[in-house]
């Protein structure tokens, strides 16, 4: 059943740049090397258990979840640890990593078996011991997601609403089949009643195709999305597709989530990775990316092992064709601009981007016009420019109180305003006094 949504035009008006959303998934030949950092997603890094000099396969355990809000790493690769050193991630954070020199063969490792699941816990345990977590850009341990309680809709996030990106769009086309075995699978064993695949209505082939599968799905509907950033964020999937609204803050304090009104929330490479791992027993090793941008000579979608460096992916799509002004993993709205491609692709990109000089120009900051587009366009509705002022003042106790952690750093304030402020930056800048505050107060 396909049923199109209307809904208050919060956000930005971003373009659907989608160039490569008809061209089928190339998988990548095997690295020589691979770098896998042990802090790929929210949470406590992985602790590593290699040492120098040890044989490793694919699927092979390499770094064990730190706690329950962590995540699990495998080897992307056979052959052999060639060092486990600290390095320094995109975002200046340190962690360990373990480099590994393959071998070529791509080995799976023997105790890479199907998990045996028959309820909720062990479901929860296998998606746990699978290293999985949101493939979509946040990186948050898709356990943790599961283990809410009191849960009547399970959303499928396939709205995919950032420039470019398009392996999303591509999984459903390519893998329709596996993310309804996703689907059933975390229905069954968690007892969800009620799911609901949101699709950006820019994909119509992707709505008519899972609209053919799950005609015959009981309590499983597709729902056509406004095309408008950031429909794919979470509280804004959920308020479309339920008429439900996210708090900004939950029973604890802290900011609200979709388990607080019913709902939890899987990109849809998440959920057809979950019905792989039923089925083969092989954990989180590789990923799919969109190469795309001004400055790519040959922009793909492709499948990688996590760790492979980027710049090696860049070649692989002929290089640049012009020298490029910024690259960025992940969209541009939210991804990150990094200094050099000598980096590793982890879990959570899903893309990287590569603009020639004349299309990464960053405009002249002016003064604020008191216009209220940020404002307008904020999603959580917060004060983005209220947000700036306390930050200059290092005012903590304000910034706590009209709740800047609510923020998703969705970047729709910063791309509505006239004035070229960076506001998406001052909101990150106000997260890290709030962090560096209750350190001193712990």
């Amino acid at each position: 059943m396909f049923k199109s949504l209307k809904r208050s035009a919060k956000g930005a008006a971003v373009p659907h740049t989608k160039a490569t959303a008809g061209q089928p998934t190339n998988k990548m030949p095997v690295p020589e090397h691979v770098v896998i950092p042990m802090s790929m997603h929210i949470g406590a890094p992985a602790e590593p258990v290699v040492k120098k000099g040890d044989t490793v396969m694919v699927g092979t355990l390499i770094g064990k979840a730190g706690g329950f809000v962590s995540a699990s790493i495998y080897s992307s690769v056979s052959g052999t640890v060639q060092d486990v050193a600290p390095m320094r991630m995109v975002n200046g954070s340190m962690t360990t990593a373990v480099a590994i020199k393959t071998d070529g063969e791509q080995t799976i490792d023997p105790a890479c078996v199907p998990p045996t699941v028959t309820d909720k816990p062990s479901l929860m345990a296998a998606v746990q011991n699978c290293g999985l977590v949101g493939v979509g850009g946040a990186g948050f341990p898709t356990h943790v997601k599961l283990a809410a309680n009191t849960i009547d809709t399970l959303l499928i996030n396939a709205a995919e609403c950032e420039p470019y990106l398009t392996t999303d769009c591509r999984e459903m086309l390519e893998c329709s089949d596996t993310i309804i075995s996703g689907i059933e699978a975390v229905m069954k064993y968690c007892e969800i009643p009620h799911c609901i695949i949101g699709i950006e209505r820019n994909k119509p082939e992707c709505i008519d195709l899972l609209c053919s599968l799950t005609r015959e799905m009981k309590g499983v509907e597709v729902k056509g999305l406004p095309m408008r950033y950031p429909q794919g964020a979470e509280k804004t999937l959920v308020e479309t597709c339920t008429g439900r609204e996210v708090p900004q803050f939950g029973p604890s304090g802290k900011p609200g989530l979709p388990a607080d009104v019913g709902c939890v929330v899987m990109n849809v490479a998440s959920v057809a990775f979950i019905a792989r791992y039923l089925k083969s027993g092989k954990p989180l090793v590789s990923r799919s990316l969109t190469v795309d941008g001004s400055a790519i000579a040959e922009p793909k979608n492709v499948r990688v092992p996590i760790g492979m460096n980027v710049g090696e992916i860049i070649d692989f799509c002929g290089g640049f064709k012009a020298e490029p002004g910024k690259i960025i993993t992940g969209g541009p709205m939210m991804g990150l601009a990094v200094i050099n491609t000598d980096i590793p692709v982890l879990k959570q990109n899903n893309a990287i981007l590569a603009f020639a000089d004349d299309a990464s120009k960053v405009k002249k900051e002016r003064d604020c016009i008191r216009c209220g587009r940020c404002a307008a366009a904020c999603p959580l509705s917060l004060m983005p420019t209220l947000i700036e002022r306390y930050t200059k003042a290092k005012d903590v106790e304000r910034l706590e109180k009209i709740g800047v952690n609510v923020c998703m750093e969705c970047g729709s304030c910063a791309y509505s305003c006239p004035a070229a402020k960076p506001l998406v930056q001052y909101m990150r800048l106000a997260k890290q006094l709030l962090r560096e505050e209750k350190s001193k107060n712990a």
